[in-house]
């Protein structure tokens, strides 16, 4: 009997965990697995690129966690450089070799008798004036990676602006001003890390003007102004212009769905691949799809939201692989918790903000605190400020966010698993935390304010 065939389109997070599980799981005498990818790494750390730009990461090979020769030696028919250009959901994919570097190579069909789609995430990149002018770089891969260190190293450290103020934006940031250049961040919303509610978003943007970058809020990008030699030199707003020697893209991310779409594939609100808990397409029996280009479950919510996050990626791929490979596995869903930093600020949330909160139709109250990241009397410690939600009347917890200095962000975690568990605020301020002043004060920051949320839910509730 003939092995199966899994294709696999993408190489990176989901992809790769999703061929490597199967792999565990059936031998290539029962199962014959080939990947296509149309880039020049798999199986890296895109999470990594703003510290190995920054220089905390000494090199571009430090964020590859395997080689395609390693995963060939696997028995996976990699396929590198080679794009998938339709998709054919009765069972063939056609893809073009980009090997002679013009998009015109062979192409060829290959037939699939199941199939993940892995397409990842494209960023935004709106059409602007000057916007493709050299000096102007995106950070979505390491190839992207690589032509920003390039333009840094030809250029005297002069003028950064990084438009966009979300995770990449300040993570970008940082890494330029490590690199000696003198940064402004301009952004739309009136405060930075619109993924916090704008009076937790205030605190990033004081610490990071006290960091000596320069943060521009409520400044719509018009177009990027570009000199006599056809180089960015500005980047214009209605209202001014900033002198840039360099431009980084952190605007964020949309699904990569352009083939599945094409095909037929179901996709939600947000642009994103639907599927099952299983992680199977809707309605395609045979195809399964995994990391940025997919829609998941928020199991506080209740709706569907696009994270692209490696996390993800990776237990996606985990349970298509395993289902692949004729076991059984499932992905509940998510809370939405993300952590970042720019220089000594730490910067977390999970769960809903506000405004989530009122989409979701539910009502709420919150409760902020300011507390120490260990006992206030022992050497070094620092304030964080923490912003919890919580459901009125049943005192859910809804939501978790953390700014603050170190050991401030990875407590949201704590928030992470009450939230996947349904705990009430009054339930968290039992649970028996780990203390000692070296770690945090007699009552943990996230303890405090679920006590001021219980007491908030108590009052609401008169």
């Amino acid at each position: 009997m003939a092995a199966e065939r899994l294709v696999v389109i993408g190489g990176d997070a989901a992809g790769m965990s999703a061929a490597s599980q199967a792999r565990r799981m059936k031998g290539p005498e029962e199962l014959e697995i080939v990947v296509f990818e149309r880039g020049h790494f798999t199986s890296y750390s895109a999470c990594g690129i703003p510290y190995w730009v920054s220089g905390d990461v000494p090199s571009r090979d430090d964020l590859i966690a395997r080689t395609p020769e390693e995963h060939r030696e696997r028995a996976i028919d990699l396929r590198m450089r080679t794009e998938v250009v339709e998709i054919d959901p009765a069972g063939r994919v056609r893809a073009r070799e980009l090997s002679d570097g013009t998009g015109n190579g062979t192409e060829s069909w290959t037939r699939f008798d199941k199939l993940v789609v892995a397409t990842g995430a494209r960023p935004v990149r709106p059409a602007l004036p000057g916007i493709d002018a050299p000096g102007v770089h995106g950070v979505q891969n390491l190839d992207d990676g690589q032509a920003l260190l390039d333009t840094l190293a030809g250029t005297e450290r002069g003028r950064a602006v990084v438009v966009g103020a979300g995770y990449i934006g300040v993570e970008m940031a940082e890494a330029l001003l490590k690199r000696g250049y003198e940064v402004t961040v301009v952004h739309r919303d009136a405060q930075p890390m619109a993924t916090l509610d704008p009076g937790m978003g205030r605190l990033v943007h004081e610490a990071m003007d006290g960091m000596g970058i320069t943060t521009v809020g409520g400044a719509a990008v018009t177009g990027i102004l570009t000199g006599a030699d056809g180089r960015v030199r500005a980047v214009a707003t209605e209202d001014a212009e900033y002198p840039a020697d360099v431009v980084v893209l952190g605007i964020g991310v949309e699904p990569e769905t352009t083939l599945a779409q094409a095909a037929g594939l179901p996709v939600g609100p947000h642009g994103g691949l639907l599927t099952d808990l299983s992680m199977r397409v809707r309605g395609h029996e045979n195809i399964w799809a995994g990391g940025d280009c997919v829609e998941v479950l928020d199991v506080v919510s209740g709706t569907t939201r696009h994270i692209a996050l490696g996390t993800h990626a990776n237990k996606h791929g985990q349970i298509i692989g395993a289902n692949v490979g004729g076991g059984y596995a499932t992905f509940p869903g998510v809370v939405g918790t993300a952590v970042s930093k720019v220089c000594d600020l730490e910067i977390a949330r999970t769960g809903l903000r506000e405004k989530d909160a009122h989409r979701a139709g539910l009502q709420f109250v919150t409760a902020t605190i300011e507390s120490t990241n260990s006992a206030g009397y022992y050497p070094g410690a620092a304030l964080m400020t923490v912003k919890m939600l919580a459901e009125r009347r049943t005192g859910r917890l809804l939501g978790v966010q953390i700014v603050g200095r170190v050991g401030a962000a990875k407590r949201v975690d704590i928030a992470a698993v009450a939230l996947t568990a349904g705990m009430t605020v009054e339930r968290m301020t039992t649970l028996d935390l780990g203390y000692a002043p070296p770690f945090s004060p007699v009552w943990d920051p996230i303890l405090v304010a679920a006590r001021k949320a219980t007491t908030a839910v108590r009052e609401a509730g008169i």
